[in-house]
């Protein structure tokens, strides 16, 4: 395991009911996450895509798991984990999932999302990474899924949310695996959107616990 402490100076995997009960009074009392400010240290992505590298050379998909804390209307993400992993060019499976909720409960982390790597795909979500997040924003509302797509030349990356009631409602419902097609929603919207709440802070600490 190999962890680094960070401070900038610029710039599928499923969550059990169990680590909820970490932040569920800190999360539930925040009627609409977009009325809070999403405060990730500006080195995260750059560092993700270089403990990615060597998975992304080979067309490789990497996956990471967010933690943060939180204080009054600002989620701060603190924390990069990378778990153990089985990789492919569409897909990456979190391996040894107990070793991620020890982290976030010895720290008190709140589970607020999760990071993937499309190496020969262009930056959006696909059907299985909706459903995985789903599993993180069912437990906590505020969570977010960032993509990042660096052979993409019109968009390097994205921070995401499923739509809420509508994202959310078609998820819920739908029981399929693999990649496969979801109903697009009557009223015209999006299954999940880009979140406009997310700020780059260049003073913010962040902790990388890579466990491959």
């Amino acid at each position: 395991m190999v962890i680094r402490n960070l401070q900038s100076t610029s710039q599928q995997i499923a969550i059990p009911l169990k680590m909820y009960t970490l932040s569920k009074k800190l999360t539930r009392a925040i009627v609409d996450p977009t009325l809070f400010w999403f405060s990730q240290s500006a080195r995260l992505l750059e560092d993700f895509l270089d403990l990615a590298i060597e998975n992304t050379k080979n067309s490789l998909e990497t996956c990471g798991v967010l933690g943060a804390c939180l204080e009054e209307r600002n989620i701060y993400v603190t924390n990069l984990i990378v778990p153990k992993q089985e990789s492919t060019p569409n897909s990456c499976q979190a391996l040894n999932e107990e070793e991620i909720f020890a982290i976030q409960s010895q720290q008190s982390l709140v589970p607020i999302g999760w990071i993937h790597t499309h190496p020969s795909q262009s930056c959006f979500m696909s059907s299985v990474d909706l459903h995985t997040q789903y599993s993180y924003q069912v437990m906590v509302p505020e969570a977010v899924g960032i993509v990042l797509a660096p052979n993409d030349e019109s968009r390097k990356y994205g921070v995401f949310r499923l739509s809420d009631p509508v994202g959310m409602s078609i998820l819920k419902e739908c029981k399929e695996k693999g990649f496969h097609s979801h109903a697009q929603p009557a009223d015209g919207s999006s299954i999940y959107e880009n979140c406009s709440n997310v700020y780059m802070n260049p003073n913010l600490r962040l902790e990388v616990c890579d466990l491959r």
